[in-house]
């Protein structure tokens, strides 16, 4: 049992670090694509590896059950949509250096999936998750009060992930297959992107670009790896430990935004992240006493 839990520890803070560290890094190499066309990338390339992983693991039969089901093949495409835009935000987030933002967003995303199961699931919570999900409501108000904007990248990142989540716990379907139908749904409407893209002169990828265009086909498994070590993770561990490792991604994002990437904080937008801590922390404790 306890081998068991310290393979889970260990898988899921690989996924954490990977997301919050080596993703960063990445797609930050990147970022003289624009965001635009690494959505592009991130999508084609993920659903080509799934389907090459479903042929190697033999899941086609899941595949195909799930696919003659209309209802859940909507719920997916809107699943995927919801993911599309989610890594959009993020991967704009970092080409505009709002790395800072972004992990606002997955501090609070968690507190956002407690506010929509209270909406939406009619799901019931104690009085500290209640507080917790109020302490991101004054930090959100604090922001809109002093600077005059809304955080629309922290609040975008973190709604699209919390409803995203939200919706693949209502349907029991394997992670990968559903990605792979999430990514083959929205497949057309991203390969018709590239192609307005190249129409405009606005594309990387190309063959007269190989080294670039390698550098780009790497999106796939930069966001296929982490996933599967989480999901791997999560299944050995439980929700309860994978939920606080997960907060070692934007710790780390924030990290690198404020240490490495110079990005500029302020005492205003300080003050909106202790805040979003002290919530952070809440829910914490809330989650070890589970």
């Amino acid at each position: 049992m306890k081998k068991k839990y310290l393979e889970g520890s260990l898988l899921t803070v690989g996924a954490s670090l990977w997301w919050g560290v080596i993703g960063v890094i990445y797609f930050k190499f990147v970022s003289f694509a624009n965001p635009i066309e690494l959505t592009i990338h991130r999508t084609l390339w993920t659903a080509l590896i799934l389907i090459l992983t479903t042929f190697f693991l033999s899941k086609w039969n899941v595949f195909f059950k799930l696919f003659k089901n209309i209802k859940t093949i909507i719920i997916l495409f809107i699943s995927g949509f919801l993911i599309m835009i989610n890594w959009f935000t993020w991967l704009y987030a970092i080409s505009v250096d709002k790395l800072i933002d972004a992990s606002f967003g997955y501090y609070i995303f968690p507190i956002f999936s407690v506010f929509f199961g209270i909406v939406f699931l009619k799901e019931t919570y104690n009085r500290n998750k209640i507080i917790s999900v109020c302490l991101v409501f004054v930090s959100i108000l604090y922001l809109l009060f002093q600077h005059n904007v809304i955080p629309w990248i922290g609040l975008t990142v973190a709604i699209t992930f919390s409803i995203y989540g939200l919706i693949r716990k209502k349907i029991n379907v394997d992670t990968d297959i559903g990605l792979l139908i999430e990514t083959l749904l929205l497949s057309p409407f991203a390969a018709l992107a590239f192609l307005y893209l190249m129409k405009s002169n606005l594309n990387i990828f190309s063959f007269n670009e190989i080294k670039l265009s390698f550098y780009l086909l790497i999106a796939g498994p930069m966001t296929l790896i982490p996933l599967y070590l989480y999901t791997k993770g999560f299944h050995l561990v439980g929700i309860g430990p994978a939920s606080m490792i997960f907060f070692a991604t934007p710790t780390s994002q924030f990290l690198l935004g404020t240490l490495i990437y110079g990005e500029s904080l302020d005492i205003h937008k300080l003050i909106s992240f202790i805040f979003i801590w002290i919530a952070v922390l809440i829910y914490l404790n809330e989650l070890r006493r589970e």
